[in-house]
């Protein structure tokens, strides 16, 4: 069993899940709302932080906050990189320097995870905070903290 809270409702109370009931939902990188049942309370939900053992890597709590379609939220989405950069092609390396990105915003706006197209990606060039747009979403991270970069290797600065 895994002890959780749930914060943001008005609940702000603890109870515990199984495991097995809560693994797609912890061992899986996407932002995802979960309909929470605390005796007749029904709630949506996402999950605001884990905790898990530094030995065997088992969750040990969950934090839940709360979400309704009138408080925007803060939450973390992880990005995902498409597409094979022109920086690459030209010999250069791709190196991705955020993995997250603090989100503000309606539930309903997120999505599972921000796909950012680096096709046009030249050599030397990166991809800022503010250059990623995401509808109904406002970025709390600092917008020139670098998403992603092509920097050149000994190769391509050779030719």
């Amino acid at each position: 069993m895994i002890p959780c809270n749930i914060y943001g409702c008005g609940l702000n109370c603890t109870f515990t899940v199984a495991a097995a009931d809560v693994r797609k939902l912890i061992y899986s990188p996407d932002t995802q709302i979960v309909d929470l049942t605390i005796g007749e309370t029904k709630t949506k939900a996402i999950v605001k932080e884990l905790q898990f053992h530094p030995i065997d890597g088992k969750a040990l709590h969950i934090d839940f906050l709360a979400v309704d379609e009138k408080k925007p939220v803060v939450v973390e989405i992880p990005i995902q990189l498409n597409g094979l950069a022109e920086g690459v092609k030209a010999g250069g390396k791709l190196v991705q320097d955020m993995r997250k990105l603090k989100a503000c915003g309606i539930y309903t706006a997120f999505p599972d995870r921000i796909n950012i197209d680096v096709t046009e990606l030249g050599l030397g060039k990166k991809i800022a905070v503010a250059d990623v747009k995401v509808e109904g979403l406002k970025f709390v991270n600092p917008a020139d903290a670098c998403v992603a970069e092509v920097k050149a290797t000994r190769q391509s600065k050779q030719a």
